[in-house]
């Protein structure tokens, strides 16, 4: 395996390389192009982060998608059960460069959805440069009384964000994949991602959550709201992904992935 520096003087071998990433889009480092065209064997994350990276810099010979996954194999004793007031989860890193996680989306939304849904928090969980701003954001929203900011929240603590949520939210501009969406189902949770990123090809719509489009000013509250107030749908939603988590995003679905590119490989070098 090699990212951008795969030569040994003297030597000429096959080599591998992964990519991922925004650094695979805007900004490719020369370095990495030339590993890129020199790599035997090409590996990505999602089918839209290879789309993306082959717009801006060109078709590759030798691509292939590998999808990621839990680190576990089993489901939680655990999951979410949920009871308690009506939750929204967001799981995510806040970067003042970007706006892209879709933090804004769902802080705009959320005084409609209270409007709905009463009793309904919006927890907001990560750190990064973002994060002031972030609190200022809800600090100024009218539904401020019921939204939490967390900041960084210690990884001992997160299956309990989990347990407690009623919905998984990330509706993101520009996620390779979204390994997030994935530990959300684990938990039994409905996802909602967006129709912009790789968040299409982890959650399925109308299956296991939803995929808005950011783009269209209501759906992401309408789609909010329906969730929260309907448990059994949620519950529903949240089983059916908790079972595609089972299917191809557990830890073994994805070394199988790997291990069939890599003997791929293997055989053609």
């Amino acid at each position: 395996m090699a990212k951008a520096h795969p030569a040994i003087p003297g030597l000429d071998r096959p080599f591998a390389t992964w990519f991922y990433g925004i650094d695979a889009f805007e900004g490719l480092r020369a370095d990495h192009a030339r590993s890129l065209s020199r790599a035997g064997q090409v590996i990505t994350i999602s089918a839209y982060s290879l789309e993306r990276h082959q717009n801006l810099h060109g078709n590759l010979d030798n691509p292939a998608v590998c999808w990621l996954a839990t680190e576990q194999d089993l489901a939680p004793e655990d999951p979410a059960d949920f009871t308690g007031p009506p939750c929204v989860l967001i799981i995510a890193r806040l970067d003042a460069r970007e706006n892209l996680k879709g933090h804004h989306e769902l802080i705009d939304c959320w005084p409609s959805v209270i409007d709905a849904v009463p009793g309904a928090r919006l927890i907001i969980a990560g750190g990064g440069s973002g994060l002031a701003r972030i609190r200022d954001l809800c600090r100024a929203s009218k539904a401020a009384a019921n939204i939490d900011v967390l900041g960084f929240v210690p990884e001992d603590d997160i299956p309990g964000l989990f347990r407690r949520a009623h919905v998984f939210a990330m509706p993101s501009r520009q996620e390779g994949f979204g390994i997030v969406y994935v530990e959300a189902m684990r938990f039994g949770l409905p996802v909602i991602a967006s129709i912009h990123d790789a968040g299409n090809e982890v959650n399925v719509d109308q299956e296991t959550g939803y995929n808005v489009d950011l783009d269209r000013p209501g759906e992401l509250g309408e789609r909010l709201i329906a969730l929260l107030r309907d448990a059994d749908l949620a519950r529903r939603l949240g089983l059916q992904g908790q079972d595609r988590w089972r299917r191809h995003f557990r830890y073994s679905c994805f070394a199988e992935r790997f291990l069939d590119i890599w003997r791929g490989f293997v055989e053609r070098n």
